[in-house]
């Protein structure tokens, strides 16, 4: 089953008939494991009517690389393949052949990080090939890789390759709304609950079992022994990272909510300079965010302290919450399931936020609210938190939105609250920048809004979101 991705093919197929600055493209595609480029790829290139070749590198010596990849180009067993000496003295050889052809074709290098790792003379031996042959040619060559701070080091301007890719795509998990074709029979509230389990990331959605209930697949597959979601965490850092222990001591601390420097230093026993390389590196992981309030301009963004660090991966969080404590202790799979269900509402509320967030962004971009926000996060200080901001400098005007995931329906106080006690605290937060903006105000919530909810917030001007109405315009493309 091949799901979504109609920007990333619209992207792929402009590359078929592009003819700036010449025929020949070089694209660069990456993004975290598990994320789909492979499958995007090969589906691509499969349905482009184009020939092409697809090589995928392996953690093995160059040598065998190189006869690996000639094998492919040549469609042929690799014992019989050309076992060439260096990666420059193959492309001599491979380069012209490709450029003598007058047929378009596509040629795919997988996992890219693992052959230059092994030689690094391979990206020297590309820049040279597509200099002197490719960059005249009918080859649409695409270079993807995994390892996401590696594959964006070879955009950077110390990269033989800098200034000769006329394309490149970060690939990013799926959007919630690509849940449904995943498991159409579930509602709504299920499937937000899996989003924040385990994201958009396709593999781990192939992994689940749509013919179970979300608390049947915590039980029959997730926790199940030999489980792959047990061991993915620390499977896709051993590939990335050294000093395993202090990155999972990192992470720990931020799931059980140290989110400050200085919380995360006292739980880990790390230096705040040392600290500050090992967030800095799961941040180009894209594993941890540093999330500042929405309500800072710019300016204010450069030199604000009030940073918090988070898990940005869906799954992360699920795994040091839920299953790293479990499989250091002696609970059982159904006290472990007992524990996850009492303890799931609270840590789906906050991709609940989120998800409002997204919604707001969604809203703006089909014009249908009352100002174009220019940022869309949340708020927090001493005074107050709130769960979803959007605001605009230009115009003066923020919204102030919270998000309720209980199983009763939003009464009206928590209007009442949201607009007299927070919304004047958020005007205090904001000082003299807030006296002149225009307030709007809105409510999520997974259980609706009582009668008199609906009435107060009528009188307000606000906004009541219900999970049907969150769900029917995450929906639309």
């Amino acid at each position: 089953m091949f799901v979504d991705r109609q920007e990333e093919l619209a992207f792929l197929n402009k590359l078929l008939t592009r003819k700036i600055p010449g025929p020949a493209q070089l694209v660069l595609l990456y993004g975290r494991r598990r994320v789909g480029k492979t499958e995007l790829l090969q589906h691509w290139a499969r349905n482009s009517g184009r020939r092409f070749t697809y090589w995928a590198a392996d953690k093995e010596p160059e040598a065998l690389q190189r006869r690996g990849f000639m094998a492919k180009m040549m469609s042929m067993p690799e014992e019989e393949a050309s076992a060439f000496n260096s990666w420059p003295a193959l492309w001599r050889w491979l380069a012209p052949r490709l450029a003598a052809e007058s047929e378009q074709q596509i040629l795919i290098l997988d996992e890219l990080p693992y052959a230059s790792e092994a030689d690094p003379a391979l990206l020297s031996a590309l820049q040279h090939a597509w200099d002197q042959h490719l960059q005249e040619s009918n080859v649409i060559l695409v270079l993807c890789g995994s390892q996401v701070k590696t594959m964006e080091a070879i955009l950077q301007h110390q990269s033989p390759l800098f200034g000769r890719f006329t394309g490149q795509w970060h690939l990013q998990p799926l959007p919630f709304s690509s849940l449904r074709e995943f498991f159409p029979e579930w509602s709504a509230g299920e499937r937000v609950a899996l989003y924040a389990i385990v994201g958009g990331v396709p593999a781990y959605l192939r992994w689940l079992d749509p013919s179970l209930n979300l608390v049947g697949n915590i039980r029959e597959v997730i926790l199940s022994p030999g489980s792959m979601f047990t061991a993915e965490p620390e499977l896709l850092l051993y590939d990335e990272l050294r000093d395993l222990q202090t990155y999972l001591a990192v992470l720990r601390a931020i799931s059980n909510g140290h989110h400050t420097l200085s919380d995360i230093s006292n739980a880990c026993l790390i230096g705040s300079t040392d600290l500050t390389f090992y967030l800095t590196r799961l941040q180009e992981l894209r594993l941890v965010e540093r999330r500042l309030p929405a309500t800072l301009t710019t300016a204010q963004q450069r030199r604000s302290k009030k940073g918090r660090y988070h898990l940005s991966d869906p799954f992360f969080r699920f795994y040091f919450r839920f299953l790293l404590p479990h499989q250091k202790s002696l609970m059982q799979v159904e006290e472990t399931v007992s524990h996850i269900q009492n303890e799931l509402r609270s840590f789906v509320g906050l991709a609940f936020e989120r998800l409002a967030q997204q919604w707001i962004v969604k809203q703006a971009r089909a014009d249908a609210l009352s100002f174009s926000p220019e940022a869309v996060g949340s708020h927090w200080s001493r005074r107050v938190q709130i769960d979803v901001v959007a605001i605009s400098w230009q115009t003066q005007d923020i919204l102030l939105g919270e998000c309720k995931w209980g199983q009763q329906p939003v009464g009206r106080q928590v209007v009442r609250q949201l607009v007299e006690r927070k919304g004047p605290r958020v005007r205090r937060d904001l000082s003299q920048e807030g006296t002149d903006w225009t307030y709007h105000y809105a409510l999520f919530s997974r259980s609706g809004f009582t009668n008199a909810a609906a009435e107060e917030m009528s009188t307000r001007g606000g906004m009541l979101v219900d999970l049907q109405s969150l769900d029917s315009v995450l929906a639309d493309p």
